[in-house]
């Protein structure tokens, strides 16, 4: 009879638990939701965050409040997101760098890509542009190539940090064209930029939503896209793959993830707002003018971003261990 007791009393508990939940999630959002953004203000991680931000608390009717948490290539805000309280009402605005290339960069990373999230979708992606301070002395990109060549350790290169997006496409970039220039880490990719213009280093590489506008106004130069054809918001910048760079291809998406085990209704609810964030033909249009491609139907939602993950860290993590062993220390 004790045994009896003993297990009703277990399927009450548990009862209980998922009704809790459920009613958690029929309740939810009842207060403001944290965005946290691994990098500082102004680079294209922030500004695309934003934009979603902004979307998904109106589909929500709550507010989705932005925190910058910057350094170490993303991977300090990342950790902080992975140990938040699962409860949806913290968020990860998460890019490529944090999240695919950092496992094969740093050591002692305190969470891990595969086990710690729970992915609510795509928000974007876009080619990588390589640009310079707009006094750089080539006139394309062959020519760019050559004199950083011929310049090695004095042509300054900058990143946004260690495991960043602009890390990545920039280490690839190099190491495809056996390039050996002064590596420069920022903190994250905004200040990179405002250096690029200001002219205190030469280039750096990283998504055109990042520096679309910059190179419209005339602040810095671009030479190529690693994509197969122009990008739309760079329509006169041509394809690296077909002009000097036949192997340089990429593109750099970003997400949104939630701490593990948040409850699958709230997952869902975060991903039908992201969603319908995405079918705004106003948040389109934004990210279409950044350089930012919207993802399809087909590319949306908690199981694609799982199976990109998955993917992309296999495709990925032997390509970035040769690209650090084979690169030059500084």
């Amino acid at each position: 009879m004790k045994r009896i007791a003993t297990f009703t009393a277990v399927l009450v508990a548990a009862g209980a638990a998922i009704a809790g939940t459920a009613l958690a999630a029929d309740d939810y959002p009842a207060r403001p939701i944290t965005m946290i953004v691994p990098f500082p203000a102004g680079g294209p991680s922030d500004v695309v965050s934003r934009i979603m931000a902004e979307g998904m608390g109106r589909q929500l009717g709550q507010q989705v409040v932005v925190e910058n948490v910057g350094g170490a290539g993303g991977t300090i805000g990342t950790a902080r997101a992975a140990a938040s309280e699962p409860n949806g009402y913290y968020i990860l605005s998460a890019g490529m760098g944090s999240i695919i290339s950092a496992p094969a960069l740093y050591p002692n990373l305190k969470y891990d890509p595969k086990k710690d999230f729970e992915p609510i979708g795509l928000t974007s992606h876009a080619p990588a542009a390589i640009v310079a301070k707009k006094d750089f002395p080539a006139k394309d990109l062959k020519e760019f190539i050559a004199y950083v060549k011929k310049n090695g350790d004095q042509v300054k290169w900058a990143h946004g940090g260690v495991g960043a997006a602009s890390h990545m496409a920039g280490l690839l970039f190099n190491t495809q064209l056996d390039l050996k220039p002064n590596s420069i880490a920022y903190r994250g990719t905004g200040p990179a930029l405002n250096d690029l213009v200001a002219g205190h280093i030469d280039y750096f590489c990283d998504q055109v939503v990042s520096v679309a506008e910059s190179v419209k106004g005339g602040s810095i130069k671009a030479y190529g896209v690693s994509s197969n054809d122009p990008s739309p918001s760079l329509p006169d910048v041509p394809a690296a793959s077909k002009n000097g760079a036949p192997t340089y291809k990429l593109s750099i998406w970003s997400a949104i993830l939630a701490p593990k085990g948040t409850p699958k209704p709230i997952v869902d609810k975060l991903a039908a707002a992201l969603d319908k964030t995405l079918d705004d033909p106003a948040v389109a249009k934004r990210l279409e003018a950044l350089g930012g491609i919207v993802p399809p139907k087909a590319e949306r939602g908690p199981a694609y971003l799982s199976k990109l993950v998955q993917d992309d860290l296999s495709r990925w993590d032997p390509i970035l261990r040769k690209a650090v062993a084979e690169a030059p220390k500084n």
